[in-house]
């Protein structure tokens, strides 16, 4: 029972207490309504943030336009593009012009159709910005991702807006194999929803080991959205279970994110969801938690420093997965109980 509620130890990492530094300040309390939670009833939300802390050398993880850029740099490489079309990729990308129709130019660009057959240069551009993310990853990073897999093994459920796969490649090290899943596939994903697939990453953008599955424009979700029954037991996580953002960012402002949870769900500021953020602008900081208290998101601040998260977050893995492991414990205990002090009729014969 014990591997289900604790994440398998990273021989290759030490404690995280054996890195502090002496002087080292007081770590930040944990909120009491997130760290009461039960891991069954969290979604971690994994955003760009993580993926930058866990392989910071791989500017394509950083941004979108940082995968944007990689993905033209690749397409130059392979002399995929004419002069004049990468002069005027690269200025739309200096002028900050809508980013999601920039990347979807560029792919289509990347992926032109010849008769009944499209090419697959899109995905060997894919392939050459991700290429070797295993080592590339740092332990700073992998800190967080082995309270994510913690987490998970208790009963969390994790979905995430990166293309890149760093979560999977890092829990196949620790003997765990999760699944890639990404909304073209509706039967897996409503079963992801059902709770069915724990075991799984939902990647609402796709991940890039699949080009197929990776959607860069609403339109392209439209046939998802047609389909009422995945739809609605999507919205229902956002309705019955509490959403932690990670690295998150301004992913509820994402189009893709707002058509799955926030459009169809009403009375959002009656539920309870979290996100953790760095609070160094007080009041920046301040407004963020005012504009997301009507979204049912309380803005937790994790410390002044991107390197406040692994260590706080792992704090919050460690106390909920432990409340866990008592509890369970606990119950197994008065069924036992429960069975023992029923009497079975041969009992009562040899009374």
């Amino acid at each position: 029972m014990a591997s289900m509620v604790t994440a398998k130890a990273d021989k290759r990492l030490p404690p995280e207490d054996a890195i502090v530094s002496p002087n080292a300040k007081k770590p930040r309390k944990l909120l009491p309504s997130l760290k009461t939670k039960r891991a069954p009833e969290l979604v971690l939300v994994i955003g760009t943030g993580v993926s930058s802390a866990v392989a910071p050398q791989v500017p394509a993880l950083r941004s979108w336009k940082g995968l944007i850029q990689a993905l033209l740099d690749a397409a130059n490489d392979f002399d995929l593009l004419e002069e004049e079309e990468s002069r005027r990729f690269q200025k739309s990308l200096q002028e900050d012009k809508n980013l999601v129709h920039v990347a979807h130019d560029l792919i289509q660009k990347l992926s032109p159709r010849t008769g009944n057959v499209r090419s697959t240069f899109f995905k060997d551009c894919l392939y050459e910005v991700f290429d070797d993310l295993e080592s590339k990853m740092e332990n700073a990073g992998k800190y967080l991702l082995r309270s994510v897999l913690q987490l998970m093994e208790s009963g969390a459920l994790v979905l995430t807006t990166n293309f890149d796969n760093l979560l999977e490649i890092y829990a196949a090290h620790q003997g765990t194999k999760l699944e890639s899943l990404d909304l073209t596939d509706e039967k897996k994903v409503l079963e992801w929803a059902q709770e069915k697939r724990r075991l799984s990453v939902l990647h609402i953008h796709g991940v890039y080991t699949n080009p197929c599955g990776i959607v860069l424009h609403p339109a392209g979700y439209q046939n998802v959205l047609r389909n009422t029954e995945v739809m609605r037991e999507i919205q229902k996580l956002y309705e019955t279970k509490s959403f932690v953002f990670l690295g998150c960012g301004r992913t509820v402002d994402d189009t893709t994110f707002q058509a799955l949870f926030l459009e169809a769900v009403k009375h959002k500021s009656d539920l309870e969801h979290f996100m953790l953020v760095r609070r160094e602008d007080v009041g920046e900081f301040k407004k963020l938690r005012d504009n997301m208290l009507d979204k049912g998101i309380k803005v937790i601040s994790y410390g002044n420093e991107y390197a406040d998260l692994p260590e706080y977050f792992e704090r919050l893995a460690n106390e909920i997965c432990t409340r866990d492991a008592g509890l369970v414990s606990q119950e197994t205990e008065e069924n036992q109980n429960g069975i023992s002090s029923q009497k079975s009729p041969l009992q009562d014969d040899l009374s």
